[in-house]
């Protein structure tokens, strides 16, 4: 008998317990498979977030409409599907007050025996609340319409009313039916930047059962600040001063922000060009206040962006070295062959001579902000789960799920990265960038090895697949008034992935059958209002990138897509502005449209047919062997 045969012996040391093992795999394997949440570009928008995971991407509504549509109105099934997403809110309203408790009780009973019909009996009692999973159990299981049982379900209910438990009981309910009515959530990319409470939503990730993530660009930069990048932290940090929700950082992660306000405040002026996003409620002195601050993260970002560029020469990004171009007497910048004025310059701690040279203030304040950031006990535990649950791409279930692009060049062909020796392209290039982070993440401290360079290369870098750009023009868009040298041009991938030809490569690429698989992207906020469709190359790609975050949707129009898989197939839902609970429970509006967007599949799609049935299968074949073993 082999090592892993007498392991598997160790865990089922009877027969009989073997066999009952493979009956229960056999038996879970013909369950209809469970609902896949797909979310992408998040964007530290936890409200509209937290509400996508609460309603499950309107597949509560449709679970309720399904289950009561014969014996509830649309206002009263509406009434249900809100109060089940926000049972904590719903308690304290007068609709509430107005209930029959124990209706409403029985209501939810029978939606979380709905919601939990694919589910084996065992995985249901794993999700039930501890203090009251005797209770619900009873209540699921027991068949009131048996002679007897009836008062004994009655009895329970009235117990439960006159201890006054209805409450507590009714809310662990609702949050139990909430993770039933969604079996596994992906997250194709960007929890971080743009919006204030990516923190919350990194705690919200981590409560979800089950879970993975593809790292998106701004995921990976946070990466790189906690591996030891400054280059990365400095860029974060802009970013939030840029979106001002630097604070907001400040407190959520008990980053030390001190010597960085005193050193902004000394060294810089007011500079309009630095006036941050959303601002308007702020005061005339903190604007001032993060205007000082904004400048000084943005020089320090591209001194050092300066130094890593002349260390790696390999990476061939001379030419986004701006700061090397810069004739400081006449402010203007030699860029593609010509000569810019840079206006509203803010160079004082610049030396002509040494344009990247930190001065000894700015190495100061850096090494304050990455031991901060690295030792925060928060950021260690987001950081850390990001590390355990993400990955640069994955296949499951005949899906490929990446956040940005596989780079091509016009033809379709696959751009190859070269370094040294090497190059890399396709899935292997994605491959290459995930060793590197994970070859970074074993030592946590300023580093500038070449492996959490490479981490910053993915951030930026004209063949990265997390970008997937000719440029990052920071520089330009704060500096330049000419709108052409603003333009950063997007990989030939973004425009041919509407081509079912580029399509079946990149799925032959990661070698998942072409018949019935598809690609799901994040990354580009998907243009509605321009008439731009979130579906792509004959139903066979899916962007998911919609708008989430608020700084985009002006120009999508709406408020971000997610996708549903269920074992008929795949649904869109697009989602609008999120106004508030209360305005959705005065209005009773869900706030969000399913459409189907390909054929439902028949037959219907079961456990067996799934990447986790693969693996149970090879689990029953394992079985197999130890029982005739043990026969024999």
């Amino acid at each position: 008998m082999d090592q892993y045969l007498e392991l598997l012996s160790e865990k089922f040391p009877t027969k009989e317990e073997v066999i009952t093992e493979i009956i229960n795999l056999e038996a879970i394997l013909q369950l209809p498979k469970g609902t896949e949440l797909f979310l992408s570009d998040i964007h530290g928008e936890f409200p509209a977030f937290d509400h996508i995971l609460r309603n499950g991407s309107g597949n509560l509504r449709e679970k309720i409409k399904d289950l009561f549509q014969e014996c509830l109105s649309e206002e009263e099934m509406k009434r249900l599907t809100i109060f089940v997403a926000y049972p904590e809110y719903a308690l304290a309203t007068d609709w509430y007050k107005k209930q029959d408790k124990t209706t409403l009780i029985h209501q939810l009973i029978e939606l979380l025996r709905f919601t939990s019909v694919k589910y084996t009996r065992s995985k249901v009692r794993k999700a039930l609340p501890k203090e009251y999973s005797y209770i619900i159990e009873e209540l699921l299981y027991v068949d009131d319409r048996v002679q007897g049982k009836k008062s004994y379900v009655s009895k329970i209910v009235d117990q439960l009313l006159e201890m006054n438990e209805e409450e507590r009981f009714l809310k662990k309910l609702a949050q139990t039916i909430q993770r039933m009515v969604i079996d596994h959530v992906h997250v194709v990319g960007d929890i971080f930047d743009r919006g204030t409470q990516a923190a919350k939503v990194m705690d919200r990730l981590m409560e979800i059962h089950s879970i993975d993530i593809q790292w998106g660009n701004h995921d990976i930069l946070w990466l790189g600040a906690y591996c030891g990048s400054e280059t990365c932290l400095l860029t974060l940090l802009r970013i939030a001063a840029r979106y001002n929700y630097l604070f907001e950082l400040e407190k959520e992660y008990a980053l030390n922000l001190r010597s960085l306000c005193s050193f902004a405040t000394e060294t810089y002026q007011t500079n309009p060009l630095f006036t941050p996003k959303n601002s308007q409620d702020a005061t005339e002195r903190e604007r001032e206040e993060m205007e000082k601050i904004h400048q000084a993260l943005a020089i320090m970002q591209f001194k050092l962006e300066s130094q890593l560029l002349k260390r790696r020469p390999e990476f061939e990004m001379a030419d986004r070295d701006m700061l090397a171009n810069i004739d400081y007497e006449k402010n203007e910048l030699f860029l593609d062959g010509q000569n810019y004025k840079i206006h509203h310059p803010c160079f004082q701690t610049i030396s002509a001579q040494e344009p990247d040279r930190l001065t000894a203030d700015e190495r100061r304040v850096i090494d304050m902000l990455l031991y901060s950031f690295q030792h925060s006990l928060r950021m260690q535990k987001h950081m850390d789960f990001l590390l355990e649950k993400g990955r640069m791409y994955l296949v499951t279930n005949q899906s490929i799920l990446f956040h940005g692009c596989m780079p091509v060049d016009e033809h379709g062909e696959f751009l190859s990265f070269k370094l040294g020796s090497e190059t890399y392209q396709g899935k292997q290039l994605m491959a290459f960038f995930e060793e590197q982070i994970r070859e970074s993440a074993k030592s946590l401290k300023k580093k500038e090895d070449l492996a959490t360079d490479l981490i910053w290369y993915a951030w930026s870098g004209p063949y990265s697949p997390l970008f997937g750009k000719s440029k990052m023009a920071t520089f330009e868009r704060y500096y330049l008034a000419e709108k052409e040298t603003h333009v950063e041009v997007s990989n030939a991938y973004y425009r041919l992935r509407d081509k079912e030809w580029l399509s079946q490569k990149v799925r032959r690429e990661f070698g998942v059958p072409v018949y019935g698989s598809v690609i799901i992207n994040g990354h580009t906020p998907v243009k509605v209002k321009k008439g731009e469709s979130p579906i792509k190359a004959d139903g066979t790609v899916f962007v998911i990138d919609g708008g989430l975050s608020k700084a985009y949707q002006r120009t999508t129009g709406i408020a971000g897509y997610s996708l549903l898989c269920n074992s008929y197939g795949f649904q869109i839902v697009t989602h609008y502005p999120f106004l508030g609970i209360e305005e959705q429970f005065e209005t009773a509006n869900g706030l969000a449209e399913v459409k189907k967007v390909i054929d439902q599949q028949l037959p219907r799609k079961l456990n067996r047919d799934t990447t986790k049935g693969s693996e149970l299968q090879r689990q029953i074949e394992q079985l197999k062997q130890l029982l005739e073993y043990r026969r024999s």
